[in-house]
């Protein structure tokens, strides 16, 4: 059976040292009071449920998956799930970044994204039921008006109800534009929707009372494409003046996918029968609304790989230090033994080194951009709030693509580490590599997140805010430049951040000529990108590492971070010089091959 323990302490460092989260967000009124004990409790509490109640479910709801009663329409969820649920409800944890007014506490969603990743490494399947609900409740909470969040918020805050995104459809996938689900006006200023979407995560369950959809829809006279696309709320149940539930309403599951991973997840195709439903935001302007809900659960995706980055580490590391097999290259490590554990062989280190690497690369970023969410929305200067969003914008593709591509070669590469045994379900690797396969496909798939990041986040404004970030780095290289200790973090960073201008705009001067160098382009592009970011918070990592070591400090967490820095740029980091080289190949060898596919 695998293990996990919360990386608590790697938490408490990106919070409190890197980030110095909370007294930076001290700056906000709304998080005034806020201090590092209580964050520190928060993350306490929140790893003891991830560890102790939701994982324990992990192999079993992957073994038992969702069942769907055809006659009833009615999914029954693994064992476990509903009650761990109901524990999750009663400890408050809906609520935890929610706004005060709808019955959240109100804390910041750096917290939020830790609890997250903790339940995400504990069992993502489980955790997607209440993670849904939080693009649903940013897109009411934005676009929402008074009467609809007064009727939904409240239940969807607290945990009472859930939500979903009904978005794609079986002919159109992520081009919405093309989507067929009709909403026709009613005499009373409600709508019915009939029409069909497919895999709605958490589409249908019995963990709680009422799930609240929130749909795309056509009107009868929206234009053509994406402009003509309005967004509404389709609960499973009809809500009462007061409060209470009405009738089913005509929405319900068709079916259930079967899926490569994430089993104890109920992946619904859902039918829209004339079901009731009410507009959210302005008529064909859905897409506002969707993106809302996008944004949040592209962070939200990313998130999901690094908790299974980290929890597949964590099992090969400790399968390493036991199983021992063959003997060390450079002589017997454990002559009492008749052979050496395998971790003292150097590509076993490899694969685990690359595993942690990934992981705390991506909690700080994770942590950065969640501090960013907050600034964007909370912060008095309006200006802080405006590069905030900006830098979030260009930072959640990355996030979105570059954490679940590494917990592809994470989980992938912890699997190998267990050799035959990674094959064998019983020990619970294989199914990190299957859950985490569909991060890499959903919320727009990571070559779309390619394309926004390289298109529309970066040559639309001519690096604008590309070299925002940049500045960041610069920063960095002038404080460290001439220390010889950083020498070996600082020079790769400064020598990428360099390249970086000439490779953007090379890549934009041929794309302004053809479109498809953007496309061929892109995918490389954006690992260049992320590793640009995750080169940046390594360096600063291992900045606040060695001033520890330096006054004194012996604990051996900081040599672990510097040992792991020094790893990632020595090993990782200079995947760059060919990425760049691939993206320079240009489109001709891609499209000029009609021969090959005739």
């Amino acid at each position: 059976m695998p293990i996990y323990n919360p990386p608590l302490r790697d938490m408490q460092f990106v919070m409190h040292e890197l980030l110095k989260v909370t007294d930076d967000l001290k700056t906000l009124p709304k998080y005034a009071d806020l201090d590092a004990d209580t964050a520190n409790a928060v993350l306490e509490e929140g790893g003891k449920f991830a560890a102790e109640v939701i994982f324990p479910l992990n192999v079993t709801g992957d073994t038992e998956g969702c069942k769907l009663d055809t006659a009833t329409h009615e999914v029954t969820t693994p064992t476990g799930f509903k009650a761990a649920y109901a524990k999750y409800v009663e400890g408050g944890w809906p609520g935890l970044s929610g706004d005060p007014e709808f019955g959240g506490q109100g804390l910041p969603l750096v917290l939020n994204q830790c609890l997250y990743e903790m339940m995400n490494s504990a069992n993502q399947a489980w955790t997607m039921y209440p993670g849904l609900t939080h693009g649903a409740y940013a897109a009411l909470h934005t676009h929402g008006t008074d009467e609809q969040k007064a009727t939904y918020l409240r239940k969807m805050t607290t945990g009472e109800w859930t939500g979903t995104m009904c978005l794609t459809e079986p002919h159109c996938g992520t081009d919405l534009g093309l989507m067929r689900t009709k909403a026709e006006p009613q005499p009373d200023g409600s709508y019915r929707l009939t029409g069909n979407k497919i895999f709605i995560s958490a589409g249908e369950h019995d963990m709680t009372g009422n799930i609240i959809h929130l749909v795309l829809a056509r009107l009868p006279d929206a234009p053509p494409g994406i402009k003509g696309v309005s967004l509404f709320i389709v609960p499973k149940f009809r809500v009462n003046q007061d409060g209470s539930l009405g009738e089913r309403n005509g929405i319900y599951c068709g079916g259930l996918e079967h899926k490569m991973g994430i089993h104890g997840n109920a992946t619904a195709q859902i039918v829209l029968d004339g079901a009731y439903g009410t507009l959210v935001g302005q008529p064909n302007k859905g897409m506002q609304g969707m993106f809302v809900m996008m944004n949040a659960a592209r962070l939200g995706v990313g998130n999901q790989s690094l908790g299974l980055t980290e929890v597949a580490y964590q099992n090969a590391l400790a399968y390493a230090k036991d199983r021992i097999q063959m003997r060390s290259l450079s002589g017997p490590k454990a002559k009492d033994k008749p052979a050496d554990p395998i971790i003292v062989h150097p590509d076993v280190r490899k694969m685990l080194l690359t595993a942690r690497a990934y992981a705390e690369g991506g909690r700080a970023l994770a942590m950065f951009c969640s501090v960013l969410l907050d600034k964007a929305h909370h912060h008095t200067d309006e200006k802080v709030r405006k590069d905030s969003d900006e830098m979030l914008s260009l930072l959640t593709p990355i996030v979105k693509a570059f954490l679940t591509d590494n917990g592809h070669i994470s989980t992938n590469a912890c699997m190998q580490v267990f050799g035959g045994h990674g094959y064998i379900k019983e020990w619970g690797m294989e199914q990190f590599v299957r859950d985490n396969r569909i991060n890499m496909i959903y919320e727009g798939t990571n070559t779309i997140q390619s394309l926004d990041l390289l298109g529309r986040k970066v040559l639309s404004n001519n690096g604008a805010t590309l070299q925002k970030f940049g500045k960041l780095v610069g920063q960095l290289v002038a404080e460290e430049g001439v220390n010889e200790k950083m020498a070996e973090f600082i020079n790769p960073l400064a020598y990428l951040g360099d390249q970086m201008t000439k490779f953007t705009t090379e890549i934009g001067f041929k794309g302004f000529q053809n479109p498809d160098e953007v496309g061929a382009a892109a995918v490389d592009y954006l690992r260049v990108a992320g590793h640009l970011v995750f080169g940046y918070f390594w360096a600063r990592m291992a900045q606040v590492a060695l001033r520890e070591i330096a006054a004194g400090n012996t604990d051996p967490f900081y040599l672990a971070k510097v040992q792991t820095a020094r790893f990632y740029f020595a090993k990782l980091f200079p995947e760059t010089a060919s990425l760049m080289r691939t993206a320079r190949a240009g489109s001709k060898v891609l499209m000029d091959t009609d021969a090959v596919f005739a």
